[in-house]
């Protein structure tokens, strides 16, 4: 396949699911990463902060053509706008690069990621769907977690520790939050009875990054509000493949999503739901 100048692989349909993720990732990361060393424009999304260039579409047209000749029933739903309707109850996410403002700024923080998800599982939720697998990788440091249901959790290949059993007040708290929204109760005062719980707090703008390193222990656990599936899931299955725990509360209107250790998880939902509810 060609984009533009860049090229990347044709991979083999006779991977499995996880070596098909890794490939993707690794792949759809290294092409936007030469694409930014070209020179790139963005263009606005929903606010100055919310941004894609040709790399993000770029990336993601390469995961739609690789999924579509290797996966030719399952269904697609991308961030920059891919839907494929599939057959066989299964749908790939793609977040071809996460953390674009980082990207186009020139932080390594940012990451291709991929998670496959089941469609219309009894139980699962439309918040928070069953999650099979998934992949991030940032290619800047050369790092790529995989996992999964049937797959334990792992970074570059070796089996990672998984999140820490300690207590909330005790850890550092990866989380996210536009300034947009500090100023709205709704979403500031959970947030903040969130974040005053935690021993630290990081806010580095990528969340299947910031995913990443729970599941390694890097950081201690991490909270957000209304997550698309692209932001979420892949994250998400890394995280519990490490033998970590996630969740969705809802507050005020919001979901929060949150995905650490068991304890951690359970007190970050206590703070989020600590707060007055509005009508």
């Amino acid at each position: 396949m060609t984009t533009g100048r860049h090229s990347a692989v044709e991979l083999d349909p006779a991977l499995d699911d996880y070596e098909l993720a890794a490939a993707l990732v690794r792949e759809a990361g290294q092409l936007a990463l030469l694409m930014r060393m070209g020179g790139l424009q963005a263009d606005r999304k929903t606010s100055v902060s919310d941004v894609v260039t040709a790399a993000d579409r770029a990336a993601e047209a390469y995961v739609l053509e690789q999924l579509r000749r290797c996966r030719p029933d399952d269904g697609i739903l991308g961030e920059e706008g891919s839907s494929v309707a599939g057959s066989s109850g299964r749908t790939w996410v793609i977040d071809p690069v996460d953390g674009t403002f980082n990207f186009l700024h020139g932080s390594a923080y940012w990451c291709s990621a991929i998670a496959l998800k089941r469609d219309g599982v009894p139980g699962s939720g439309a918040r928070d769907p069953e999650v099979v697998l998934g992949a991030v990788y940032q290619p800047e440091p050369d790092k790529l977690w995989l996992g999964g249901e049937s797959r334990p959790a792992t970074l570059n290949g070796e089996r990672i520790s998984g999140p820490s059993a300690t207590a909330l007040a005790e850890l550092c708290a990866a989380t996210y939050i536009h300034p947009t929204w500090l100023a709205d109760p709704r979403a500031a005062m959970p947030w903040h009875a969130a974040a005053v719980s935690a021993a630290s707090l990081r806010m580095f703008g990528s969340g299947s990054c910031d995913l990443g390193r729970v599941a390694d222990g890097e950081l201690g656990c991490w909270f957000q509000h209304s997550c698309p599936e692209w932001d979420w899931l892949p994250g998400k299955a890394i995280v519990r493949a490490a033998g970590g725990d996630t969740a969705v509360v809802r507050v005020n209107g919001l979901d929060w999503f949150i995905a650490g250790g068991p304890t951690a998880v359970r007190e970050l939902g206590a703070a989020l739901t600590s707060v007055p509810q509005f009508a």
